[in-house]
């Protein structure tokens, strides 16, 4: 099965590139991002979030003394590529300019006007096999004259109403701990979004919840899974066991509110001299949906996953 690469329109995201293999399709976007503003099948749901009416904004007198006068940096949606660790307003660079395009073989490379004032320049790949698996390979550049310490942090925003499925770390440790599980000052972990199971971490997005939810695992198995409506994502990196990590030593973070639903993966910490790169790389699949399980029964959950690793 071929694939195609070619411009598009969509939405109100202007310009965009779509790749597709003719089942399964991707737009990112060319004038502001880049953001990966669409994942799905063909014809079928997407699975990203979109802020089609730019409501999500963050500015204050830290980024306009930082940035200039005006600036403020939007949540256009989609996937992007952030810098580990998170800081204000460092990590708020407003990716509101459009962004070089390099087409490949079955794909593109996407490149964001340099942060010259945070010494980073941030780009992404993605390509598609015949088959549909979606690579998305992150590229941080250190453009500034002394050693950078920081980490790729590739951020997936997903829509609302999907279920988001964690599987738990295995690895039999006899007498010592097998996992870390991380939560942020405002996470409640009596949240009844959230189901911590013999095998399986579940987070349910409720459009009907307001507050605020974050958690870090170090996902050994590097996979987690979002059923939404008719469609499956699936999203896979590696979890290096030995490797430095930020945020508590956690690979993988998910964070949801009353709109949106994020699967966060972050690359081991790198100590980049002028002009070294960090790469980091993830893995998407995209499936027909057969029936969503039960937020909290591990049979169901079991028969689910098995379906799609």
């Amino acid at each position: 099965m071929s694939i195609t690469v070619k411009e598009i329109e969509f939405e109100n995201f202007g310009k965009c590139v779509e790749i597709s293999n003719g089942k399964v399709d991707v737009a990112i976007t060319k004038e502001i991002g880049p953001r990966i503003i669409r994942v799905g099948l063909v014809g079928k749901e997407n699975v990203m979030f979109n802020d089609i009416n730019r409501e999500n904004i963050t500015e204050d007198e830290l980024m306009e003394k930082h940035y200039g006068k005006g600036a403020k940096w939007t949540n256009y949606g989609g996937h992007r590529l952030w810098v580990s660790p998170e800081s204000m307003p460092e990590t708020y660079f407003p990716d509101d300019v459009a962004v070089d395009v390099k087409l490949l073989k079955n794909g593109a490379l996407f490149t964001q006007q340099e942060q010259t004032m945070n010494g980073v320049a941030c780009s992404y790949s993605v390509e598609m096999s015949e088959d549909g698996e979606i690579t998305v390979t992150h590229f941080v550049k250190n453009i500034s004259n002394s050693e950078k310490r920081l980490s790729p942090w590739s951020i997936t925003v997903l829509n609302k109403g999907g279920l988001e499925i964690i599987p738990q770390n295995t690895l039999d440790t006899d007498l010592l701990p097998n996992r870390r599980i991380v939560a942020w000052p405002y996470t409640n972990l009596a949240d009844p979004r959230l189901y911590l199971g013999e095998k399986y971490v579940t987070l349910q997005q409720d459009e009907n919840v307001d507050a605020s939810f974050k958690l870090g695992l170090d996902l050994h198995a590097g996979t987690a899974i979002y059923a939404y409506k008719d469609t499956v994502f699936v999203k896979k990196y590696e979890h290096k066991q030995d490797a430095e990590y930020d945020d508590f030593g956690v690979s993988f973070e998910t964070y949801t509110n009353s709109q949106i639903l994020e699967m966060e993966t972050i690359g081991t910490v790198h100590y980049l001299k002028p002009n070294e790169t960090a790469t980091h790389i993830e893995k998407w699949s995209v499936f027909e949906n057969v029936g969503t399980p039960d937020a909290k029964c591990e049979a169901e959950i079991d028969n689910f996953v098995k379906k799609y690793l």
